[in-house]
């Protein structure tokens, strides 16, 4: 009994490194902490402040800036202070209750990309079927499902599946992933299958099916492009959308690997028993990177999205910088606009009629696109698929030509 509670004391003893490392560590907590709690509450702010960011997609923006920021608020904070003191000083107890709050937060940050990815594959990909899909009491639904699912993974250390011990420097804390028993093996397995590796395979695959739908209906526009006007301008924008959204898909799939499959790689190489070979150092600077992942999600999701920026600007007197110029060559199309260009495309050749109606079924779910503006790929959306960069004389002399157009075929007719 009594060796017993020695192990157990023994588990929050300070390991024998340089108190430099110590205080490098806590230089970089202090760091991430402050970026990600700044960063996250700034989104929350301009969610709750602009009620044109309250759509359904941007749900999910605003669940991850929560789950981020009490990532940040409740992890950076206990971790700097065990870093000044070199060791954990809070008990056990006070282990297991912070271990307990980074996996929740943390795994319901990486559950929530996923579902992001999931929308924007069902909205990109079928907008019609979009249309009832994107409603907010099935996204609150979605969110809810999203708490239950990280709540559980959360619980089952408490509960016996594994435990929350210290890890690393011994000023941090997360599951057992280092004690070769069954079930710490079985929940380190099951858990970066089912919250790292899946997730990491749908998101990959939701990317890749929109992009190769970005640029197959890039290339119907640019190909009733070159039949309506006699020029570029669509297919510039094409590339330049395609470019975008590839750009796009890789630094959101490469964060979440680069933020994530260190702490992977390390419990991976525990749970196959070779623990031995693992120093403190390569078991905390991995906890300290997956922390850090709180402080990237701000900028990617949400602050380099022009809405945001606007609305940062506007109501934080210091942000004043964020505001843009409207850009010319982004202008929305409207339901008119969009009725009048069928209307004038519906006369060409029957080859042409039929691209087009794909493009069209989309074009005319202006509102939808409007609801996915909660990143960069909505602004690339309507670069794309909004023909209303046209100005006003070229609408009247494409439509001018088209009618005599017309009126020639239904001569030749008569």
């Amino acid at each position: 009994h009594l060796l017993a509670d020695h192990d157990k004391h023994s588990l929050h003893n300070a390991v024998d490194v340089g108190a430099h490392a110590h205080y490098i560590v806590a230089f970089f907590v202090l760091v991430i902490g402050t970026v990600g709690v700044t960063g996250n509450a700034l989104v929350m702010y301009a969610f709750f402040c602009d009620k044109k960011l309250r759509t359904p997609p941007n749900f999910f923006i605003m669940n991850l800036a929560v789950s981020d920021f009490l990532m940040a608020i409740t992890q950076s904070p206990i971790f700097f202070v065990n870093s000044l003191y070199k060791g954990w000083i809070f008990g056990e107890t006070g282990c297991k209750m912070y271990a307990f709050c980074g996996a929740l937060f943390g795994i319901t940050s990486m559950i929530n990309l996923l579902a992001i990815s999931i929308d924007r594959y069902i909205v990109i990909t079928k907008p019609l079927q979009a249309i009832g899909w994107t409603s907010k009491r099935r996204t609150c639904h979605i969110i809810l499902l999203v708490w239950l699912y990280s709540l559980a993974w959360s619980l089952a250390p408490l509960l016996g599946w594994s435990s929350y011990i210290p890890e690393g420097l011994m000023t941090s804390c997360t599951w057992d992933y280092v004690t070769s028993t069954p079930a710490n093996k079985s929940y380190t397995l099951m858990l970066c299958c089912f919250v790292f590796f899946i997730p990491l395979g749908i998101i990959s695959y939701c990317y890749l099916c929109m992009f190769l739908a970005i640029r197959h209906a890039s290339r119907d526009v640019q190909k009733l492009g070159s039949q309506v006007r006699k020029s570029t301008l669509i297919q510039q924008q094409s590339i330049k959308t395609e470019w975008k959204l590839a750009k796009i898909a890789f630094v959101v799939i490469i964060v979440f690997v680069l933020s994530w499959s260190p702490y992977a790689c390390v419990t991976l190489i525990a749970w196959a028993g070779y623990g031995s070979i693992l120093n403190p150092y390569s078991k905390a600077v991995p906890a300290v990177i997956a922390k850090a992942s709180a402080i990237y999600n701000p900028f990617i999701y949400a602050i380099i999205h022009s809405k945001y920026r606007d609305t940062l600007a506007e109501k934080v007197p210091c942000l004043h910088f964020l505001s843009q110029a409207p850009r010319r060559d982004c202008i929305s199309v409207s339901h008119s606009d969009s009725s009048f260009r069928d209307s004038m495309l519906s006369r060409q050749s029957s080859v042409s009629k039929t691209k087009f109606q794909r493009v069209s079924s989309m074009s005319t779910t202006d509102t939808l696109w409007s609801d996915v503006e909660l990143d960069p790929i909505g602004h690339c959306l309507r670069s794309s698929y909004s023909l209303g960069t046209l100005r006003d004389k070229e609408y009247n002399s494409l439509a001018k030509q088209t009618n005599e157009q017309g009126s020639q075929s239904q001569e030749e007719v008569r």
